[in-house]
């Protein structure tokens, strides 16, 4: 079997110890953690978000293994400044208009072409990266991948709440990224050769100066070789994440797997599978999905046993059953949106609580 090699990016909230609400101060973090962890942080557009990186991870078991170290160096690194850190889609009450952007020019330019669209972009993703064999089959792969990406969106949902209001979705931060352009589900390409066709014209014309202007919620990397998975909320919990990346690793061998087999997975018009994210990102695991052979709205928990079982062949090759297997967990316990709705309802609807909570969960057995 080819290397389906795993990355994991997560971008953290960073969060005042007393206030409970987001700082700007990355530098402190990154200066902090330097002496253990300068490869692994990064600067995002708002200094009150920090990104942290795993290398090429092996297996998901390496992958689990350096997201732990990692985040128990995180969070021992926010404690000692005074901070915390959590998971989370978005921020339950900080307002944008209060958080500083990075100066860099690549931040800069983007203010400067999208202003309060990019102002307001005070998000947190969790962006999985697997290795994929040449760029054209990452294209092959990608056509087929977007029918999936609703149903692991939905495992995901974490962000129900917007500038301090209960907005009635249990995963915002998509909508709030919709006002980019470039952003959602990616379209349909023949070919690598058309897919560049694209790129080329979108550069020639001025519209981006390289593909990472391109920010569907999946994409054949411009630079590595890699698929990249852009579409979930960050989670709260180590569980969830690698949950999450070996639902993606598993589902890239698996349709690679039937290629190599001349076989494939009937693709749908973008338009269609819009509607699924649709529902994802307000009802997550509690939305009913369009089965598109049925022609009928399905439970979500009877599509995530359909999935479980379309990737069971592979599960065992990659070493990953029994991380693809919690999502039967993250059913029923609930999403991370699922438990800030909880908390919330069960605090008289009060969101300090539910960013209590929310650090609770992320530094969950590492302190």
């Amino acid at each position: 079997m080819h290397r389906f090699t795993i990355g994991v990016e997560e971008e953290y909230q960073i969060i005042d110890a007393e206030t409970r609400d987001l700082v700007s101060h990355v530098s402190k973090i990154i200066e902090g953690g330097k002496a253990v962890l300068s490869e692994n942080l990064k600067h995002e557009m708002h200094e009150s978000v920090v990104e942290m990186e795993t290398g090429i991870c092996e297996n998901i078991q390496q992958a689990r293994q350096e997201l732990t170290d990692l985040r128990r160096h995180l969070v021992k690194t926010a404690h000692d400044q005074g901070l915390r850190v959590s998971g989370g889609g978005t921020h339950p009450f900080s307002h944008w208009k209060d958080n500083v952007i990075t100066k860099d020019a690549r931040y800069d330019k983007i203010v400067s072409d999208m202003g309060d669209v990019a102002r307001s972009n005070l998000i947190f993703g969790l962006h999985v990266h697997i290795g994929i064999p040449d760029r054209e089959e990452g294209i092959r792969i990608q056509n087929v991948m977007r029918y999936f990406l609703p149903h692991v969106y939905a495992l995901s949902t974490n962000s129900p709440f917007w500038v301090g209001r209960l907005t009635g979705f249990k995963s915002y931060r998509q909508e709030v990224f919709a006002k980019f352009p470039r952003t959602g589900l990616p379209s349909y390409f023949g070919s690598v050769a058309e897919f560049d066709a694209y790129v080329n014209l979108m550069v020639k014309t001025g519209t981006i100066d390289n593909a990472k202007k391109i920010w569907w919620d999946l994409r054949v990397h411009p630079f590595y070789p890699t698929i990249e998975f852009r579409i979930c909320d960050m989670p709260m919990t180590i569980d969830e994440t690698v949950c999450l990346a070996a639902i993606m690793q598993s589902l890239v061998a698996k349709i690679y797997k039937m290629h190599q087999q001349n076989t494939s997975y009937r693709s749908y018009r973008r338009l269609l599978l819009t509607e699924n994210k649709w529902r994802a990102s307000k009802d997550g695991i509690d939305a009913h999905l369009i089965d598109f052979g049925k022609e009928a709205s399905v439970p979500y928990r009877d599509l995530l046993e359909e999935l479980l079982a379309f990737i069971d062949d592979v599960v065992d090759d990659l070493g990953c059953r029994k991380e693809v297997e919690y999502a039967r967990e993250i059913c029923k316990m609930g999403t991370g949106a699922d438990r800030q709705l909880k908390v919330f309802n069960e605090s008289g609807g009060d969101l300090k609580k539910v960013v209590d909570y929310m650090i609770y969960e992320t530094e969950k057995g590492l302190i």
